[in-house]
């Protein structure tokens, strides 16, 4: 009711705006044939008398109404009277001269009558133009003459982009007072362009001498407002921004634009500080794959796995079974799906219900109930130091937890399940990372035994995953610092969680049963690095206003990560030309091991756990 009341008072003003400009343009076109019939009969005028006058005046009147009704017509008054620009005005002189030279031919229709004559009348429309365009433009000139004099507020801004972009975003910031910067200059690399003006703003360039004009200028927030910038160039401004410690914004791209966004400018965020561009997976029958199918994710309110949701719903799945241990992460995607598709007419029917994947009883149940045709077994702990002193609850999950789904997929006869691995599977020096490597060898076994057909896919760390650096640098920032990072030598090859999860589907479209897909991501990162540029990025300055503190490696923890794809390997390359295949490996049976392990890991200590797992990945090297 109160959204109803709202929305009518909102046509009631806006019909009220309407009746005062209509109420304003009548006066300032009768104050223009005024000034005209004034300026016309003068005492020594034998053209125009002032029985001419009163009679131009009588049919005045006519004349204001046939122009409002033409420039309601025309839509002159369904102007954004905050963004008057060139194309307003043009449309203002149309509209003038428009009605002006309709008039003239009017009159001059009619014999011996006497309006006003047609070079006046033409140079009329100059002085009606102008007023008009004055009325609508009044509060852009009183703003800009109030910042002339005082200057705006807000921070001192450099805009990178003098071009439709910059033009953009220039407007955006003058048009909005809620953006409290102030812009001060351009930067450009067109050599057409520097040492000129646009906006009332000076072009510098080129864009290597940003730090400096940061420097000279006082800078404390960029905006990069180059239009349909290409990755490559993006990355190479970035690291030119951050060698100074200012605030960045962004011009976002076209696909980024949505119809509830309230602004233009978007944060930098952490794809942006990867030193490569972010991967594009084509999807290639992604759609076919899923549409019409019924699909189990396990960890479903994981990073990974609520990813993994959105994505498989967006292909129209004729079922979704949403399956989690933790109730807050799930509840939340549960939420987030009923909001984004209560009016949709289509709705895939969903269903979330709260288990372990290691109770193999209430598995059984969730598959006998759901008969699911494709399983994607995302659940599993990923915290290397944590599961270091947890290594019981490491195994029961990702081991035990791996093989229950496993093998109820062969038991319901499901299609395809994938898995989803890590690259702490690659000769693991940690607990979490041999138990995802066993988790793989669950998978590959099961692919020789079952009509099934299993996968893996396996990738590297994901940029604002749970329990990734990303998050926990965003948080140590807000609280002042320091930032913990455990090596100055550490790197880690990186993906953002839609590309893990176009990597999973996709990947699943190639399975034909037993592979284990990894992904070219390109060259790693070096942590303390992503420190640095995400402190400077908001600003700051490292080791001045926020410490980074080296706080040495954690158990379990590498310092070199292994590289998941090695071309000297001979890996086995697929259609996406990001995808390989891992050479397979010696099959082993692993029954036995798994009933031993349910039978005694209860039983034994940390360590005792970790040199279990060991005898059977043979890749693992144990370190108590």
């Amino acid at each position: 009711m109160k959204k109803h009341n709202s929305e009518t008072t909102g046509e009631y003003m806006k019909k009220i705006r309407v009746v005062q400009y209509m109420l304003l343009d009548a006066l300032c076109i009768a104050l223009t044939y005024i000034f005209a019939f004034m300026s016309l009969a003068t005492p020594s005028s034998d053209r125009f008398t002032m029985s001419d006058f009163w009679q131009a005046v009588l049919i005045l009147p006519f004349v204001i109404v046939f122009k409002i009704i033409i420039f309601y017509i025309t839509k002159l008054y369904r102007m954004v009277l905050d963004n008057v620009g060139f194309d307003e005005i043009f449309r203002i002189f149309v509209a003038v001269i428009f009605t002006n030279i309709t008039i003239a031919i009017f009159f001059l229709a009619i014999p011996d009558f006497q309006f006003i004559p047609e070079l006046v009348l033409l140079f009329t429309s100059v002085l009606e133009a102008v007023l008009l365009i004055f009325t609508r433009m009044s509060k852009r000139i009183f703003k800009y003459l109030k910042y002339r004099k005082n200057g705006r507020p807000g921070k001192r801004t450099l805009l990178i982009g003098a071009g439709a972009g910059g033009k953009l975003v220039f407007d955006e910031i003058r048009n909005s007072m809620e953006l409290l910067l102030n812009p001060v200059a351009f930067v450009d690399d067109d050599s057409m362009k520097i040492g000129k003006i646009m906006s009332g703003l000076p072009i510098y360039g080129p864009i290597s001498e940003t730090p400096k004009l940061i420097d000279d200028l006082k800078i404390e927030e960029v905006i990069i407002a180059i239009a349909n910038i290409d990755g490559k160039r993006f990355q190479e401004i970035i690291q030119i921004v951050t060698e100074r410690p200012v605030k960045v914004k962004r011009l976002p791209k076209f696909k980024e634009l949505k119809k509830d966004a309230p602004k233009t400018l978007l944060e930098v965020n952490v794809e942006d500080l990867l030193s490569r561009d972010v991967v594009e997976l084509n999807g290639e029958g992604v759609a076919e794959f899923i549409t019409g199918k019924r699909i189990m994710v396990t960890g479903a309110g994981g990073s990974i796995g609520s990813e993994l949701v959105r994505q498989i719903i967006a292909k129209q799945p004729s079922e979704l079974m949403l399956v989690d241990i933790y109730e807050n992460g799930i509840y939340d995607l549960q939420m987030e799906l009923n909001n984004k598709y209560q009016d949709d007419l289509n709705q895939v029917s969903r269903k979330v219900l709260i288990g372990s994947v290691y109770n193999y009883e209430r598995m059984k149940n969730i598959f006998a109930d759901f008969k699911p045709e494709l399983v994607f077994h995302a659940a599993a702990y990923k915290h290397v130091p944590l599961m270091e002193d947890s290594a019981v609850e490491a195994v029961r999950t990702n081991v035990i937890g791996t093989y229950n789904i496993a093998r109820l997929c062969d038991e319901y006869h499901v299609q395809k399940m994938v898995l989803v691995s890590s690259d702490k599977a690659v000769r693991p020096t940690n607990v979490m990372g041999a138990t995802k490597r066993f988790a793989e060898m669950i998978i590959q076994y099961f692919n020789c035994n079952s009509e099934t057909n299993y996968s893996a896919v396996r990738f590297g760390n994901v940029l604002g995953s749970n329990g990734s650096v990303i998050p926990l640098f965003k948080k140590q920032i807000e609280n002042g610092g320091p930032l913990t990072v455990t090596d100055r030598r550490i790197i880690r090859y990186f993906m953002t969680i839609p590309e893990a999860v176009s990597l999973i589907l996709q990947s699943a479209t190639f399975a034909k049963g037993g592979e284990i897909f990894i992904l070219d991501m390109g060259e790693p990162v070096k942590i303390i690095d992503m420190a640095e540029k995400m402190i400077m990025l908001t600003g700051l300055r490292p080791y001045i206003d926020i410490d980074i503190r080296i706080t040495g490696l954690r158990p379990g923890e590498k310092l070199f990560e292994e590289m998941l794809v090695d071309k000297t390997e001979n890996h086995i390359k697929t259609n996406n030309k990001k995808i390989y295949i891992e050479n397979l490996m010696n099959i082993e049976e692993i029954e036995k091991d798994i009933e031993y392990i349910k039978q005694t890991f209860e039983s034994l200590n940390n360590c005792e756990i970790k040199e279990m797992v060991g005898k059977i990945v043979s890749t693992y090297s144990v370190k108590n």
